[in-house]
């Protein structure tokens, strides 16, 4: 607060309300925090050095404060403070990373506008005010431009899966395939059924060649002589032959007991 102290008598003779109290307050906890005041007004002049005074003319306008500032790091930054009703906004840009910081002060809870002349007795709990500065102007998160090289890159499949105007798969994606029911089991038929999503294999149409009964060396892919060639069923499709497997298969002719009139046309 020395240095508070001494910035304030030095300009005890521009002081007239409390918004310029404030201002000047904020001002000190820049340049305790590495900032040196260039100048007033929206547009840099020739010759600047920065100071850790307030510049000429800083309170022309008791409405409308406009200061620039310059870190040790060379980043420059604008400062301004605009009045309304009995509140004070500031806002400061950094020209570097184009942030915008806000700060919101409320005049009647940190000056007393009765002893603008007394700075022992100006400002009400400055702790909580340099405190309120700090976490606005001094040490505020700064997001720079490597930040999303530090941010873990989101795979294809998350991405894939967080979309909101994906249509859902029938299938849910994995990396492996999920153990579906053996087609060709006797249990499976109907067991589509009972899945409202269609993942499961099986209709109500009783397949032949899923009756569990041993076909050995029949292939419907390969296709049957004299009644398919090879490539007429696809692979996997659901085939129901339309005669006896086979060239001479075993068991009765399906055909043995016709029913009656089978030979009548005009049945």
């Amino acid at each position: 607060m020395a240095g508070l102290e001494v910035l304030y008598r030095a300009t005890l003779g521009d002081i007239a309300t409390s918004q310029d109290a404030l201002v000047c307050f904020v001002h000190w906890e820049l340049v305790r925090a590495g900032y040196g005041c260039l100048g007033a007004g929206d547009e840099p002049g020739t010759n600047e050095k920065k100071s850790e005074m307030l510049p000429a003319d800083w309170n022309k306008s008791r409405e409308l404060y406009t200061l620039r500032y310059q870190s040790n790091d060379e980043t420059n930054v604008l400062l301004k403070a605009i009045l309304v009703d009995s509140t004070l906004i500031f806002n400061m840009m950094n020209f570097k990373t184009n942030q915008v910081s806000d700060l919101i002060v409320n005049l009647t809870e940190h000056v007393d506008d009765d002893h603008l002349q007394d700075f022992g007795r100006v400002f009400k709990d400055p702790d909580s005010l340099r405190q309120m500065i700090k976490s606005s102007f001094v040490s505020p998160p700064v997001q720079t431009g490597n930040s999303k090289k530090n941010k873990p890159e989101k795979s294809a499949n998350v991405l894939y899966e967080a979309d909101p105007l994906r249509i859902p798969d029938r299938n849910p994606r994995s990396d492996r395939h999920p153990a579906w029911p053996d087609p060709m089991g006797p249990f499976a038929v109907g067991g589509s059924d009972l899945d409202p999503f269609g993942s499961r294999q099986g209709g109500m149409i009783f397949d032949p060649l899923r009756s569990g009964l041993p076909r050995p060396g029949f292939n419907p892919t390969s296709g049957i002589p004299g009644r398919l060639p090879p490539g007429a069923v696809p692979p996997g499709a659901r085939f129901d032959p339309f005669g006896p497997v086979g060239r001479n298969p075993p068991g009765p002719d399906p055909d043995h007991m016709p029913p009656p009139g089978f030979d009548d046309m005009f049945m």
